[in-house]
């Protein structure tokens, strides 16, 4: 059995993925952590986040449970996944990584740890629906080709203090993939004012942040005289947390490295 260590155990996120762990009959919840002077710890992990009691307390960081599990699941702030990230390449502990906010600097450092140290499954969103959102965006886009606009509305509750989401960005990439462009070039994030006629290439990811939105993802394929609407709504957190927890199953044996929730759904040459 894969013993699991949760990262923000008291946070929204971290207490649903200690609960889904615990749901999981191949994983067991060893250890959960907070940072240092935060309220929670010292709590039980079940008792704090609502769902019973589970033996395991809340400690205070990282490295004082680090010797006690076989996989961290991290789905905290960016700058706190990397300091994670670099005390699991340290101790050759697997890892699952759910946080959002990444830059490209942080990816490619994430890559030369796990490549050198420790598996890592990372993606921007783990819930099954989402990955195979994911594969049809960029199968409807490389059908529909240049006729069609590509537009991407995403919604989240009004904490999320990264925009757009990570999920609207992979949306993004993926119809870029599909329609063999480069987000980096043709993403468009706002607009505001005289613009001008939307151009021939771009594709538009615009945000929404209001109230407890869990999360709304829609992509536009617009053409002439018709338009096609793909969305995935979440109506709860349980849908990330059970994929990382499939995820931490998954990873625990693989080779050191960086894989996606492509890898642990068998989505990879869909």
């Amino acid at each position: 059995m894969t013993k699991i260590i949760v990262a923000g155990a008291a946070g929204r996120m971290g207490q649903r993925i200690s609960y889904m762990v615990g749901q999981n009959p191949d994983l067991e919840l060893v250890a959960a952590f907070e940072q240092e002077g935060s309220p929670a710890v010292g709590k039980d992990v079940g008792e704090n986040g609502g769902f019973g009691t589970t033996g395991v307390r809340i400690s205070a960081g990282l490295e004082s449970v680090i010797d006690q599990g076989d996989v961290i699941i991290d789905f905290t702030f960016h700058k706190a996944t990397m300091e994670f990230a670099t005390i699991a390449a340290a101790h050759k502990r697997a890892m699952v990584i759910g946080t959002t906010g990444l830059s490209s600097e942080d990816l490619a450092t994430l890559k030369t740890l796990a490549d050198d140290a420790f598996p890592c499954v990372q993606a921007p969103n783990m819930a099954v629906g989402v990955n195979v959102l994911f594969k049809l965006i960029e199968k409807t886009a490389g059908v529909l080709g240049d006729a069609y606009d590509v537009e991407i509305v995403e919604a989240h509750h009004r904490m999320k203090k990264d925009a757009p989401s990570g999920t609207a960005l992979k949306l993004g990439e993926m119809a870029a993939c599909g329609l063999g462009r480069d987000l980096a070039e043709v993403g468009v994030y706002e607009r505001h004012g005289i613009i001008g006629e939307r151009t021939d290439t771009e594709i538009g990811i615009q945000t929404i942040r209001a109230g407890d939105i869990v999360g709304e993802h829609t992509v536009y394929f617009a053409g002439a005289g018709e338009r096609i609407e793909i969305t995935h709504r979440a109506h709860s957190r349980d849908n990330f947390a059970r994929g990382a927890a499939l995820a931490a199953a998954w990873v625990a044996d693989k080779d050191n490295g960086m894989y996606t929730m492509f890898d642990v759904l068998g989505l990879a040459d869909f």
